[in-house]
This record gives structure tokens, sequence and C-alpha cells, in this order.
């Protein structure tokens, strides 16, 4: 995942309403009622180690995959400090390179959305079923299209934070329905501010395509979900839930 350097240090702060231990018990809970139930598992893009870190706490034995240093640095410090021994590795999606399989993949929080293009998606998915046991999941969600042109746009957020200041602005390309997105930070030390830039660009996949090169990669079931619910997806869902089982 590229871009997230500099956003690193700032990232827990403004995804403090990411809600990770209710993440990681929908996921569980989701994958309960699919009749499976995770034992070892990876946290591909990883981030900070947030959702790794709750799933370690319910028990599943898990290590986390990411493509940034800088975000892979604060996980470790996060689940030093938690005292939980997670192993966490650097590797881009697309490039991804296990020791031996796992039987469950959680990639959350539109991860997948960063990935430029058909091709990068597919070695992704085909990378994950590679290291996944048979009838294994991967479970992940993803940004609509929706979310892209009605709620993201083009659109300018200000977060006035007690030890930052950002300003994220977007801009949508209706052609493609990628959003660059553009985020100035700026950190208080004392009685200065300095300032940080970080840019990066998510890119929106209509879940058809998504289906299909899941199952060119060897999924055979494939569930869709509304974000944190076990109904459909809506017209206006803003993320979707994929939970695709590996074929034998």
């Amino acid at each position: 995942m590229a871009g997230y350097s500099v956003f690193a240090e700032f990232y827990d702060e403004l995804t403090i309403n990411a809600e990770y231990s209710r993440r990681a018990e929908y996921f569980l809970v989701l994958l309960k009622r699919l009749g499976h139930k995770p034992v070892l598992a990876l946290d591909l893009a990883c981030g900070t180690g947030s959702l790794t870190l709750e799933l370690y706490r319910k028990g599943i034995d898990i290590y986390g995959v990411d493509a940034s240093v800088e975000m892979l640095s604060r996980a470790r410090e996060k689940c030093i400090d938690a005292g939980a021994d997670i192993l966490f590795l650097q590797q881009k999606m697309q490039d991804l390179d296990l020791y031996g399989t796992v039987d469950t993949v959680f990639c959350s929080l539109d991860s997948i959305n960063h990935l430029q293009g058909k091709e990068e998606v597919q070695k992704a998915f085909q990378k994950v079923a590679l290291f996944l046991e048979p009838r294994g999941y991967f479970v992940f969600d993803l940004n609509t299209l929706y979310k892209h042109e009605k709620i993201l746009g083009s659109n300018t957020y200000i977060y006035d934070m007690e030890r930052i200041y950002c300003v994220w602005q977007n801009r949508f390309i209706s052609s493609t329905g990628r959003v660059d997105i553009s985020l100035d930070f700026f950190h208080r030390e004392g009685d200065l501010y300095h300032r940080s830039r970080e840019r990066f660009s998510e890119f929106a996949y209509p879940i058809q395509y998504i289906t299909h090169w899941l199952q060119m990669a060897g999924f055979d079931k494939i569930h869709l979900f509304d974000e944190l619910s076990f109904e459909p997806p809506r017209k206006d869902s803003q993320r979707v839930v994929v939970a695709a089982r590996k074929g034998c």
C-alpha cells in the first residue's frame, strides 16, 4: 500500500472510530454462520495492527502483513505494549509469500481499493489462494463506487485534533471511479506546527468484477454482505464485505 509513510504516525488518531473490536467480532460471527472457525489466520494489509490485535485477543493465532515499514513499526509497538506475540512481515498484497498455509485471511478497511488496476487485484487474489488451505476463507471489505462518487467525491474534510490538524482533500475521477487523496498534516511540537504531506489513490471495482476474479483464482463460494451486516449489499452501500471460500 503506497503512501502510508507519513500517514502512519497519525493513522490511529484519524481512524479512532473504526471500531476494530466490533469488526473482529463481526468477522468471526460471519464465519461461524458460514460454518468456518479460524485457527491460523493472516491479517493482510494489517496497517498498524489494530484488527490483528483484536483477533489475537479473541483467541486466533494470527500474524500480519503490510507493505509499509512505518505502519508495521506502529503495529509492533502496539503489540509489544499489549504483551501480544504477533509476527509481522513487510510484503505487498500482490507479492505475498508466506512460510506456509493459513486457514483464514482477513483484509479490512478498503485495503483492496488501494490495488491499482485489474492485474494487481488478480495477482493479490491468486497469492491469497496460493497460501490459503482448501475450504479456507478469504474475508475482506472494499469501498463501493457509490461511496467514491457520492461520499468521498471531490470533497475536503478538516480534522482538528489535540496533536494534529489535518486537511483531507479528495479528487474523484468519474471515468475510472478513482479517488486521489491528498493529506496535509500540521503536527504540533511546542509552539510550532510542522507540515507534512501524504498522497495516495483508491480504486473502485464493480462487485461483479471482484466476484469473477475470485472465481478465476479458485474460490468456489462467494458471499456478499453490507458492511457489518448479514444482509446483502444495497445500491447505496458504502462498503461491501466479501467472504470467499477456496475450493478443494
